[in-house]
């Protein structure tokens, strides 16, 4: 049975490795554990190896974000699969078991997340994963049990194995030859929606991801970044119009691109009507980081020989602010 190394990144998080690593290493069998630490300057590095000396640490030279992070620490590592997780996820005894078990049994399985609760709300799924992401006809990405900010309760409705289009990148197991295979993240990114690129990526090559809910963690979220920030706003639009350029064909991508101008600038004027200015400033600078990078995004496009339907539904802003849909069993019937 391939073993699971659990990866965590960490930059000046100190005091999130004091509440949750102690859980990791007691839910975590005989699973090796790493930290990968993004050049911290607090007491990190300290702190772990004083106090557990069995976790191997990593340390990379600068804080290149989650992506860079966990492209330099990732070549360090030996075992056959990858656990990135957040150091900000407080997981359950007997989490490793059920991917474990899904792995060995589905050699064409890639990619899995597993259910993901709110650990401020025990009782509802979590803004960054859920039970597993989609993306709609224009990019835009949403969850079960997660569609923009409405979470549903955990009421058992998402308990199953089920394909997914992406898993979260705050508890994402991958197979060690896909990362490699799939050129890791994307650097450019920096943060946020680089997992949804090489889950997509892994698409294109007809690897298979998919969420397994047997498996449960809880999430803290916005340790790193919180949604009153600005600068989650700026990355999340750009980035995400940069994995439209690199996944979709060249023709379409171009009219969803023009669509996404009209789209994102409803939401900029959503974010004014709520007296948020820096976030609409920041979805401006979203788009012209995109146009001024399109020439270097238009060099990583790959020609895939087996692209596939990548969205759920047309629209996720239509169906949920226009007809109503707030949680995902009602949406994808649109």
């Amino acid at each position: 049975m391939p073993k699971i190394a659990v990866v965590i990144l960490n930059w000046n998080g100190v005091q999130l490795l004091e509440r949750f690593l102690p859980l990791v290493i007691k839910h975590s069998n005989n699973h090796k554990i790493y930290v990968a630490d993004n050049a911290s300057t607090d007491t990190s590095i300290r702190y772990v190896k004083e106090n557990f000396p069995g976790v191997k640490i990593i340390q990379n030279t600068s804080n290149g974000g989650y992506a860079k992070g966990y492209n330099d620490a990732l070549p360090n590592v030996k075992e056959d699969i990858f656990c990135l997780l957040n150091s900000d996820v407080e997981v359950t005894p007997n989490w490793l078991t059920p991917i474990e078990n899904y792995f060995n049994e589905n050699k064409n399985t890639a990619i899995i997340q597993p259910k993901i609760l709110d650990l401020k709300k025990k009782s509802h799924f979590e803004y960054a994963g859920a039970a597993g992401g989609f993306l709609d006809s224009f990019g835009y990405p949403f969850c079960r049990g997660r569609i923009f900010d409405t979470l549903e309760e955990d009421k058992g409705q998402y308990n199953d194995n089920l394909p997914i289009f992406w898993a979260s990148g705050a508890c994402l197991f991958i197979r060690k030859a896909t990362f490699f295979n799939l050129g890791g993240f994307d650097e450019d990114y920096f943060a946020h929606q680089e997992e949804i690129d090489l889950c997509w990526r892994a698409q294109n090559k007809g690897l298979e991801i998919m969420y397994v809910g047997a498996s449960t963690v809880y999430h803290l979220g916005g340790s790193t970044l919180n949604e009153m920030n600005p600068k989650k706003t700026f990355l999340n639009f750009r980035n995400s119009l940069y994995s439209i350029v690199k996944n979709i064909p060249i023709y379409k991508a171009f009219f969803i691109v023009m669509a996404r101008l009209l789209l994102d600038g409803i939401a900029g004027l959503r974010f004014l009507s709520q007296m948020r200015f820096t976030h609409c400033l920041a979805i401006v600078k979203a788009h012209f980081s995109f146009y001024w990078n399109l020439p270097k995004t238009l060099k990583k496009k790959e020609l895939n020989s087996r692209t596939k339907k990548y969205y759920l539904i047309k629209s996720v802003v239509w169906s949920y602010f226009v007809n109503g849909y707030k949680e995902f069993n009602n949406l994808v019937k649109d």
